[in-house]
């Protein structure tokens, strides 16, 4: 289940659209028109790329009266995170290692 998750996760970060309205709804809710003013865009161009963020569950829309507002849902983003961090150790231990090589080529040049 995590492993689909993180798939619509990555898919739905892949737009940098999708980005800039995440960014949007961190600093709090929003109706889907204060989401689409920023990037110009039609309300029904703003629904398609929430629904995206939906589907991945990184958004909330809720009808407040005639309008929806959008909310920010940041548990994907933690997973995305975790994720990313198992390779970040995997490639710092790498390039430790790829360092001490390289520092000892240069130290044996020298002598």
């Amino acid at each position: 289940m995590v492993e689909y998750r993180l798939d619509a996760t990555f898919h739905a970060l892949a737009d940098p659209t999708r980005r800039g309205m995440l960014a949007h709804l961190a600093a709090g809710e929003k109706s889907i028109g204060e989401l689409a003013e920023p990037f110009a865009m039609s309300f029904a161009g703003a629904s398609k790329h929430l629904k995206v963020l939906e589907g991945a569950g990184l958004v909330a829309r809720r009808k407040v009266g005639r309008s929806y507002m959008c909310a920010l849902k940041p548990t994907p983003l933690a997973e995305a995170e975790q994720w990313l961090k198992q390779w970040e150790k995997f490639w710092t231990v790498r390039l430790d290692a790829l360092e001490a090589i390289i520092a000892a080529d240069q130290k044996a040049i020298r002598s």
